[in-house]
């Protein structure tokens, strides 16, 4: 039997086939067997790389964390620069749009896997969301010092809101993602008074 194509750079690929499984088949479908047949290689090349599946799974999340903290960094170095609701809509818009409700999905599914990705981040509630979460109060902090959104807005209650009404938005959607002006409306009213209007 073919043992399947050479992978240059396997981790990225077999994380990349692992989206692809998850976004068609969801979570139950994902396996070593049905990511390396996605990847084209033997299953070997999997346990090559990762002490086990769940080992696979947990490196998997953690470099979806790593991608939505530069995101997050990026984001928050806009501060001060166009409008926050703009900002805030393409954000959740760039997260859930992507493969992170199926990851959620996953994480959700998985206690060991779970339990993992805690230990590794040190953190608390679900991977993923919760660093999002911080990512999206860092811009708003870095918002309201800048004077754009009122003294006393509770960011980090902004923050999960906002991540919470965009993973229900974005999620079980069989047609795509909502409409763009469906998640500005949303971040719009999560914000309400807090943003402020130049005079």
């Amino acid at each position: 039997m073919p043992t399947g194509v050479a992978l240059r750079d396997a981790r990225q690929q077999l994380f990349a086939a692992a989206e692809r499984v998850l976004l068609r088949d969801g979570a139950n479908a994902l396996t070593s067997r049905s990511v390396t047949t996605e990847a084209g290689c033997a299953k070997g090349v999997l346990h090559r790389h990762f002490a086990d599946f769940d080992a696979f799974l947990t490196e998997l999340v953690l470099d979806r964390v790593e991608m939505i903290e530069r995101e997050g960094e990026a984001l928050r170095g806009s501060a001060g620069s166009g409008e926050i609701t703009d900002r805030v809509t393409d954000a959740l818009t760039e997260l859930f749009g992507s493969v992170a409700v199926a990851i959620v999905g996953l994480v959700t599914a998985r206690d060991a896997l779970r339990a993992r990705l805690r230990e590794a981040t040190g953190g608390t509630g679900v991977p993923l969301l919760t660093q999002a979460a911080a990512a999206l109060a860092a811009y708003l902090t870095a918002e309201r010092e800048l004077g754009r959104l009122a003294p006393d807005s509770d960011v980090d209650t902004l923050a999960l809101t906002l991540i919470g009404s965009g993973h229900l938005l974005f999620a079980g959607r069989d047609g795509g993602p909502p409409p763009r002006a469906e998640v500005e409306r949303v971040v719009a009213g999560a914000l309400g008074g807090a943003v402020r209007r130049p005079a």
